[in-house]
């Protein structure tokens, strides 16, 4: 019951990071379905439509609700600590943005049990996503999902924004920030901008399909493609809302590692500026092929190629950070500085692409695959793990084995190059993607056998991960504060894992890398700005676990709303809007309470605050 009715942000990210885990699972059994059927030529494992099917939640779990969640699991546990904060600055809304994003996730992974999965790929284009082509529930659940679960993602962004500005610790100027604060600050402000246009894209896509609207229909008047300039106007931006905590991630794990202040510090934000401001100007370099003409065209290729600009910067700093530092390989670390090569490949096929007459060549081919690929798994995912092994002994007290973190990113890292390497010759060589199978003698059998090999061999990396995660909580709770000795911000300067109020006197900040400062002036703890004292916490409450279960009843009820069930009774529900009202009153019930009812919280006495740990 602790676990649905939590408001504290450290037991959030762990759900977050639990739930997370549990999509990136699934979606990568999928991919591994997937790289099965391609191994060879002809393959028969799945048949076209679950093939279309795999394609289709593989990309969708993965990007909504697998690595989205795990972000913010580490902009939950760390932000806060980061800042010098008790806690974000609605913890109500914190705990509702995580069960509808919950409740998103599982309505769309229902799909699989409930009449099919959505075929339509991730971006769902029209017409392929209308129910002329479509006519299953799959992409209602993906519709419908997606919003609830982007719901969650949207209230949490606007937390996050207002924790930053309203509650840093004395001292802590923006300018004193560190770098991965600063980027969950521009992450949040992105989803503040892009998710609205997605959710209204969501909205007209159901209209089409349950209530026979006709915004993407071209034979009523519609427009497909608007669709797309609708999808691309989120799309783009969301893929700096997964690489800028990347970024962020990387740049506090290099200087920590390379016992150095991180390079160009100014720079680092600015460039973080940039990319995000940029990122809203791109979305149409996915659409060359729809016909925007010759002057859309090379705007939007020169605006891509600019962005190229801001990410070099970085590139450039974290090199420069490393260089005559006194650098520890830890697994963290290793993860950290596998990224930079990486995402640089990803970046240069990235400007490739930007080129509208090249674009023309490489779409929808393979290569557009492995571009994708290197950014997101060569960008975040290597930075996710470099995150997680560099905070999990602040949020679970344990530090996980370096020698099973060594191994995991060896073997991750050559299962990544194996898969994804090679599918760039396979673009180049015309194998188009979302393909089922593809004929022998082509050139294409043994890449794509090298790149199912490799994509086992990821996998088994992510096992290695798992196991050393169960062997490590088996240990004891006993990490010190500062575990690798050269924690440069605040988080590193109280117990790990902190106790529930976080910091017992907020600290006083007198410069960038506030804890390190300290370290070099002798000091052995923060400077204090505020006496010891009683502190004031939120009262856990199940409301939004409630809220969030009449939303998911509300979304079920209306996707089924037009379906003949054979039954009169199950008819009179569905197709009378009853389900649809009855969770519309839950979640109205639940709200209604939570305004009604006035708590005023609780406190922690002196007395009681020299606890270690996490309790409600």
């Amino acid at each position: 019951m602790d676990w649905i009715t939590t408001v504290d942000h450290k037991k959030i990210a762990i759900l977050y990071l639990i739930a997370g885990g549990l999509f990136f699972g699934i979606g990568g059994i999928e991919a591994i379905l997937i790289r099965i059927q391609l191994m060879k030529p002809m393959n028969s494992f799945v048949s076209a439509q679950v093939f279309n099917e795999l394609i289709t939640m593989h990309g969708t779990t993965m990007i909504f609700l697998g690595v989205m969640p795990i972000i913010f699991a580490i902009m939950n546990a760390v932000v806060p600590l980061q800042i010098g904060a008790r806690d974000v600055a609605f913890p109500f809304i914190n705990a509702l943005g995580f069960w509808t994003f919950l409740f998103g996730g599982l309505l769309l992974n229902l799909s699989w049990i409930m009449g099919g999965a959505p075929d339509a790929g991730w971006t769902s284009y029209m017409p392929l996503s209308s129910s002329e082509y479509s006519g299953t529930h799959g992409v209602d659940f993906y519709t419908i999902g997606l919003q609830i679960a982007g719901l969650g993602t949207l209230i949490g962004g606007i937390n996050f924004l207002a924790t930053i500005i309203t509650m840093r610790a004395p001292g802590m100027s923006y300018m004193r920030m560190p770098m991965f604060t600063w980027t969950t600050f521009i992450t949040s402000a992105i989803i503040l901008f892009a998710f609205p246009a997605i959710t209204v894209g969501l909205v007209l896509l159901t209209f089409d399909r349950i209530l026979g609207a006709n915004f993407f229909d071209v034979a009523n008047g519609g427009n497909p493609v608007l669709w797309q300039h609708i999808f691309w106007i989120f799309g783009h931006p969301e893929v700096y809302i997964l690489i800028l905590p990347a970024f962020g991630i990387i740049s506090e794990v290099i200087p920590t590692f390379a016992r150095k202040r991180l390079f160009g510090y100014s720079s680092m934000v600015f460039a973080t500026i940039l990319i995000a401001f940029l990122g809203f100007m791109v979305w149409a370099h996915h659409m060359f092929t729809t016909g925007l003409g010759n002057v859309a065209n090379a705007l939007f290729s020169i605006s891509t190629m600019l962005i190229a600009v801001p990410t070099g910067i970085k590139i450039f700093n974290w090199l420069f950070t490393m260089w005559g530092g006194q650098i520890r390989f830890t697994a963290a670390n290793l993860f950290a500085v596998g990224f930079v090569p990486t995402f640089v490949m990803g970046g240069v096929t990235g400007v490739m692409l930007a080129s509208a007459p090249a674009d023309f060549q490489f779409h929808d081919t393979y290569f557009v695959v492995a571009h994708f690929h290197y950014v997101i798994v060569g960008g975040l995912v290597l930075g996710l793990f470099s995150g997680l092994h560099y905070w999990w002994p602040k949020m679970f007290g344990r530090v996980l084995s370096e020698t099973l973190g060594k191994w995991t990113f060896w073997t991750f890292m050559i299962g990544f190059q194996l898969t994804f390497f090679v599918q760039h010759f396979l673009g180049l060589m015309g194998m188009q993607r979302r393909i089922v199978t593809y004929l022998p003698n082509q050139d294409f059998d043994l890449l794509n056998l090298v790149s199912s090999i490799g994509a086992f061999l990821m996998g088994v990396g992510v096992i290695m991960f798992l196991v050393n995660i169960v062997i490590t909580t088996r240990k004891p709770v006993n990490a010190p504060n500062d575990p690798w000795e050269d924690g440069r911000t605040l988080e590193w300067s109280i117990p790990s894992p902190p106790p529930e109020y976080n910091f017992k006197q907020t600290p006083l900040v007198r410069g960038i890398d506030a804890y390190w400062k300290e370290k070099m002036a002798g000091h052995t703890e923060m400077t204090p700005a505020e006496p010891v004292g009683s502190i004031h916490m939120p009262s856990a409450t199940p409301l939004p676990f409630i809220m969030s279960v009449g939303i998911f009843i509300a979304g079920l009820g209306l996707m089924f709303s037009k379906d003949d069930f054979g039954n009169a009774f199950m008819n009179g529900l569905f197709n009378n809007y009853i389900v649809v009202i009855i969770g519309l009153l839950i979640t109205f019930g639940a709200m209604a309470m939570r305004s009604l009812y006035d708590d005023h919280g609780w406190h922690i006495e002196p007395e009681d605050q020299d606890e270690k740990g996490v309790r409600t």
